[in-house]
């Protein structure tokens, strides 16, 4: 399919999808998110076991376009949250399959918790990532709130949401907000390699990874404990868990389906 502020590819197992709005640093209108919603069917249709997320040009994507929206009916703000961010980000988290994010320019508002949603991010290290709802007298969306509280806690999450101060992509590192910051002509590279590093993994268990560590946060240590243990019951009866095996025995490389 083609798309107008999209660019999709499939290469060796894997997926890119590149938010194609440059001069507009990749923000995002309603016409954008049904190409989103489109390219994600694809994506899970095709078969692939793995996608990186990227965005065009000097930014990964600076939120909402607040141009495509009609700012004069007070509620246009949460219905767009409803219908278009809200789903996006909780369909990427639900995504079956390993999702990588290369923010490579600044990713401010929804496309900072956009990113965020993602299983593995990295970071350009002239990136940076920029709550900037409180500036136009608005709150954190699109798990915003969420994610900043899991994993930094709340005096840093308050001081984020509140100042709407951009964080450096190595202090974000550092803090545990990402998983790495890259020097800026290697961000692609090595963005691709983990995806395509993660697509050859066993990853009907890197998807049951993903959804054990998202449970977590709200799970009882008795709860996640039951979890773990019905998840390690269908990743045993997996046909890469007994490839893993067999390969382990004969000292040899796993050769992965994904099942």
């Amino acid at each position: 399919m083609t798309y107008n502020d999209l660019i999709l590819e499939f290469d060796a197992g894997a997926a890119v999808l590149t938010l194609n709005r440059p001069g507009k640093l990749n923000s995002l209108t309603w016409a954008m998110h049904q190409e989103i919603k489109s390219a994600l069917d694809e994506v899970e249709a095709s078969g692939v076991r793995a996608m990186l997320l990227t965005g065009a040009g000097r930014g990964f994507c600076a939120g909402q376009d607040l141009a495509d929206l009609d700012l004069s009916r007070p509620e246009t703000i949460a219905d767009t949250i409803e219908e278009n961010y809200n789903p996006l980000v909780e369909r990427l988290k639900a995504l079956p399959i390993p999702v990588v994010c290369a923010v490579n320019g600044v990713a401010a508002g929804a496309g900072a918790n956009i990113a965020l949603a993602c299983d593995i991010v990295l970071a350009a290290r002239s990136a940076s990532f920029l709550q900037a709802f409180s500036r136009i007298g608005l709150v954190p969306d699109s798990g915003g709130t969420w994610a900043l509280t899991q994993r930094l806690g709340e005096a840093r999450a308050k001081a984020l949401a509140m100042l709407a101060e951009p964080l450096l992509a190595e202090t974000a590192e550092a803090w545990g907000l990402i998983w790495k910051a890259v020097d800026d002509d290697q961000l692609m590279a090595e963005a691709w390699a983990l995806t395509q590093r993660l697509s050859t993994q066993a990853t009907a268990a890197l998807g049951l990874i993903k959804q054990a560590v998202q449970a977590a946060p709200t799970n009882s240590f008795s709860a996640q404990l039951a979890l773990e243990a019905e998840f390690q019951r269908i990743a045993a009866a997996s046909e890469d868990f007994h490839e893993g095996v067999t390969a382990f025995v004969e000292k040899r490389k796993p050769a992965f389906k994904g099942r």
